[in-house]
């Protein structure tokens, strides 16, 4: 035994205990420290998981009904079937073609680089492919602007109360176009739509009196519900104590779409299944109005903001291009200002289907301009259509293009101007029979002195005159 070696010393209880505890705080601040990025490291290995599965899953189509496609109305689509009840007549080419087409080369404005008949190009094909907007977003999807379009839908003048047999527009419409109130029947008709509770201004009244100094013996219907009423009636009243036949009458919206594709899509506006869209319901119902009112009626159709040059009446079934292209001498562009067409014409029927296949409430344009330019581009690739019918050249209707329509409304400042001026002006005068004011482009912009505009408003004399409209003709 060595006398140097000492006895191992005993830990105390409470020492151990100092020492757990101590090791037991360090233990929980250092979780405590790391649990925040403990917690996102976890979210973002679940957001990885769920990205995972999003990425690498396998949808599988549910089998779905395929929107329509826009038709063509002929013999062949409907082999071995019954026509519908709403199926335009189908009218031969060939018993009447030639007769029509040889008449209608008077209808055709000449330009001095322009062909006499324009022919559809193909360069709309990016705009035949039909949409059709009921199936194309789900009926649980709201848009932001949900409310406001709900409200706009309950300003629409629609006439539902009444039947159809118990509606008084056929009757009105009647009336006035057989004469049982003036002792003559028209020898023209004319319609202008109006949707808006606005009143006439002069832009518009300007219109209206160019319809009548070109065509004395011309009806005119205002379809209106703003102006169907005593203060409308005020307003057309110079008109009428000048002997020429205008009316504004309220639109009967089931009666001008019964039996005809655009039925189906003003119901399911009214329920709601169809979308009215960022662009003013207004505006497309107009779209939609004009082309069932000549449908039905048969006449001539113009915008507010067209004013009428030469007379219409001896032109059957035309509509005209807006834009041609140079190098095809084919048109590109054709628009629904000024509409021609006798009534039950076909070319109208695909109008409408057209409207009520391919709606578009978001795009401008889309149910108008577009609208026709492909219908008829889609109808010249198709061997013998069976339709009768005249594109005419920009120089008809739509003398000046819209972007230099503020050109007209400007006045002479030097010789230059001067000069090109009133060659402009001459060329109006001898080769259009209307001049469209693109209301949306040249609503603020005023008559300056000795311009265009003051010119042509020069020859109308109704309402107001040349100076006193020169100030006030801005809308």
């Amino acid at each position: 035994m060595l006398l140097s070696e000492k006895p191992p010393k005993l830990v105390s209880p409470l020492i151990i205990f100092i020492t757990k505890l101590q090791n037991l705080r360090r233990s929980t601040l250092s979780v405590l420290l790391n649990l925040p990025s403990s917690l996102l490291a976890l979210v973002l290995i679940l957001l990885f998981v769920y990205n995972s599965f999003y990425v690498f899953s396998i949808i599988l189509p549910f089998p779905a009904k395929p929107p329509p496609e826009p038709a063509i109305f002929s013999p062949p689509n409907y082999a071995g079937k019954p026509f519908p009840k709403w199926a335009p007549p189908f009218r031969s080419s060939s018993s009447s073609s030639s007769k029509i087409q040889s008449s209608s080369v008077m209808y055709v404005v000449k330009e001095d680089n322009a062909p006499m008949f324009l022919k559809s190009t193909t360069s709309l094909a990016s705009l035949q492919k039909p949409t059709n907007s009921i199936m194309s977003k789900s009926k649980f999807q709201r848009p932001r602007r949900f409310k406001k379009q709900k409200r706009k839908l309950k300003a629409i003048p629609i006439e539902t109360k009444l039947p159809l047999f118990r509606s008084q527009f056929p009757t009105r419409m009647r009336e006035f176009f057989s004469g049982n109130s003036s002792g003559s029947s028209c020898k023209t008709r004319f319609f202008m739509t109006w949707i808006s509770s606005k009143t006439l201004g002069n832009r518009e009244l300007l219109a209206v009196e160019s319809v009548f100094k070109s065509h004395p013996n011309a009806c005119l219907v205002i379809v209106s519900k703003s102006l169907d009423s005593n203060k409308g009636l005020e307003i057309l009243k110079p008109f009428l104590d000048l002997g020429y036949r205008v009316m504004a009458i309220a639109p009967d919206f089931d009666y001008l779409f019964h039996n005809t594709p655009a039925e189906a899509w003003f119901i399911g506006l009214r329920k709601g299944d169809v979308r009215p869209g960022g662009v003013s319901i207004g505006q497309n119902l107009s779209n939609v109005l004009r082309l069932a009112l000549l449908y039905k009626f048969g006449g001539i159709y113009l915008d507010t903001d067209v004013i009428v040059l030469r007379s219409l009446s001896k032109m059957k079934n035309v509509i005209g291009a807006q834009t041609v292209d140079f190098q095809t001498g084919n048109w590109s562009r054709l628009n629904n200002a000024v509409l021609v067409f006798d009534k039950n014409h076909p070319l109208l029927f695909n109008f409408i289907q057209e409207f009520a296949l391919t709606f578009d409430g978001n795009k401008w344009g889309h149910n108008g301009p577009y609208l026709v330019s492909r219908v008829v581009s889609r109808i010249s690739r198709t061997p013998n259509p069976g339709f009768n019918f005249t594109v005419v050249t920009p120089s008809a209707f739509y003398p000046v293009h819209w972007s230099q329509i503020q050109s007209i409304f400007r006045g002479p400042k030097d010789d230059v101007p001067s000069k090109w001026l009133l060659t402009k002006l001459q060329h109006i005068r001898s080769h259009s029979f209307a001049l469209h004011l693109w209301n949306s482009q040249s609503r603020r912009l005023k008559v300056q002195k000795g311009s265009i505009i003051d010119h042509i408003m020069s020859d109308f004399t109704i309402c107001y005159n040349s100076s006193s409209a020169t100030s006030s003709l801005s809308l």
